[in-house]
């Protein structure tokens, strides 16, 4: 993430707790609740939904692995 984007802040915070009893058999533990709060000059020039996609697709094999959500607050710096 830092590589891709350069941000000038980042902060990757596990939620997975919270979501504990959503799901049949899902104790809480483990990352499978993310919220991702990240400010970058590469989001300047991108709407929500192009940001979204470009984290989305960085994280592919995160998401194969078993991640279930992730929350984005992705900022420019402008």
């Amino acid at each position: 993430m830092t590589q891709a984007f350069m941000p000038d802040s980042l902060e990757v915070i596990n939620e997975s707790h919270l979501h504990a009893g959503h799901q049949p058999g899902f104790d809480g533990k483990g990352e499978s609740h993310m919220r991702i709060r990240i400010v970058a000059e590469a989001f300047n020039n991108l709407n929500r939904v192009q940001s979204h996609r470009a984290i989305n697709g960085l994280l592919e094999e995160e998401f194969a692995a078993g991640l279930h959500a992730l929350a984005i607050d992705a900022k420019g710096t402008q």
